[in-house]
């Protein structure tokens, strides 16, 4: 653990000290489409979750039918781990491209459905998860694209833009959804979010990427040998492990409880948009402080960084006015920045290009695949305990796994040396 986990910050140390900046990156015309198409896909994104809450709520379907539909939209993150295999057998830009065009047919089909007096369940859940198929091949392969069109000094900058471009287009789409759920109604911002997700595809086919060799074993094999980069690095899985926890909390917060919270005398759609839009505002200077801050121990501050998540909760548990809580969420907006920052270097620059993706993958299945039952099981549990009570609980749990993992580094062999180093 002592050496993986320094070497690890050294290689992040490395590449930071000698980087590129967001702004000269941006001005590269190999790699604008990309971070532009991040702004406009993002945007999308925003309003879309918006308009997915409350076109089903509006449809007159309560807490348990929401919980289902967005867990039918979470659920396809199992398949993440295809994901990885395609991203790492096609061309990235492809793949990416692949994925928008998939996203933008599901949600043009989502406000279709929104827009009927009753859109049965089933269609709205078998809708919803056909974006969220789009979504889990996307993810892991967008955090491999930036090795393919940048050298390794410029990739702290490179994913530092991507997440500040991101963190953009969420804050653009989070602030208007609620003015557009209100305007224009949940089915043409459902509807919006398709069209961004086309202009996206469109600027995308603008990159070049190089074909990725071929080793001439199948896609199980490939994926085997993905995992199996995976578990020979320990400071990955303990991570990963902990961000699960995280990822399952944070999808209480933004899926089910946040909206009915305010939803419930706190302001409607117009303050959730709001408070959502804090989480990418406060990413804005996180991005940035990821590229500079140099922390001696690596491994255990971006565990505690992802513990902000608690903060917004905590005051939603105990019944804050919204406008407090949307101050408070700029906290783990800014925290989470850093992290990625961090977290997707550190693993450019230790796992081997040809397994990237998939090792990203590995990453990020844990936590998505708890998602989708954490979104449904929400529902019921609210109404059977109440709101406070499920939210103040949600808050307790990446406090209790911080604690959890920081306790299993300093048990684990060497851990002594680097925390007090």
């Amino acid at each position: 653990m002592k050496s993986a986990a320094r070497d690890a910050k050294g290689l992040v140390d490395e590449v930071v000290s000698e980087t590129a900046t967001p702004l000269s990156l941006l001005r590269r015309a190999s790699a604008a489409p990309l971070f532009v198409s991040r702004v406009i896909s993002s945007t999308g994104v925003g309003i879309g979750q918006v308009a997915l809450a409350w076109g089903v709520m509006e449809t007159g379907y309560g807490a348990p039918e929401l919980s289902l539909v967005l867990a039918c939209n979470a659920f396809p993150a199992l398949l993440i781990v295809c994901g990885g295999v395609i991203g790492d057998r096609f061309r990235r830009h492809h793949v990416l491209m692949g994925a928008e065009i998939l996203a933008c047919l599901s949600w043009l089909a989502l406000g279709g459905a929104l827009s009927m007096d009753r859109a049965p369940l089933p269609l709205l859940c078998s809708l919803a998860g056909l974006g969220g198929v789009a979504t889990a091949v996307f993810l892991p392969t967008v955090r491999g694209v930036i090795a393919d069109l940048m050298a390794g000094r410029e990739r702290p900058a490179g994913n530092a833009l991507i997440n500040q471009t991101e963190s953009v287009g969420h804050l653009i789409g989070f602030v208007s959804a609620g003015a557009v759920v209100t305007l224009v109604g949940p089915a043409w911002a459902a509807g919006a979010r398709g069209a961004f997700c086309g202009i996206s595809a469109a600027l995308l086919s603008r990159l070049v990427t190089q074909r990725p060799g071929r080793t001439g074993s199948g896609p199980l094999r490939e994926l085997w040998e993905g995992w199996r980069e995976f578990k020979g690095r320990p400071w990955v899985w303990i991570m990963t492990l902990h961000c699960t926890v995280i990822t399952t909390a944070l999808a209480c917060y933004m899926k089910t409880a946040g909206p009915l919270y305010t939803e419930n005398g706190h302001g409607g759609a117009w303050a959730w948009g709001v408070i959502s839009a804090a989480l990418p505002l406060g990413s804005l200077a996180g991005a940035l402080i990821g590229i500079r801050w140099k922390p001696a121990h690596l491994i255990p501050v971006s565990a505690l960084l992802l513990t902000s998540v608690s903060i917004p909760l905590l005051l939603m548990g105990g019944g804050a006015p919204w406008q407090a809580i949307a101050v408070a969420a700029l906290v783990p907006g800014a925290a989470q920045a850093v992290y990625y920052v961090f977290w997707t270097t550190a693993l450019q620059a230790e796992i081997p290009h040809a397994a990237l993706v998939r090792v990203n993958s590995w990453n990020m299945v844990t936590g998505y695949a708890l998602m989708p039952v954490t979104v449904l099981l929400s529902g019921p549990l609210v109404a059977g305990f109440g709101l406070q009570a499920i939210v103040l609980a949600t808050a307790a749990v990446p406090i209790a796994a911080t604690a959890l993992t920081l306790l299993v580094l300093w048990l684990h062999s060497g851990i002594h040396a680097v925390r007090a180093s």
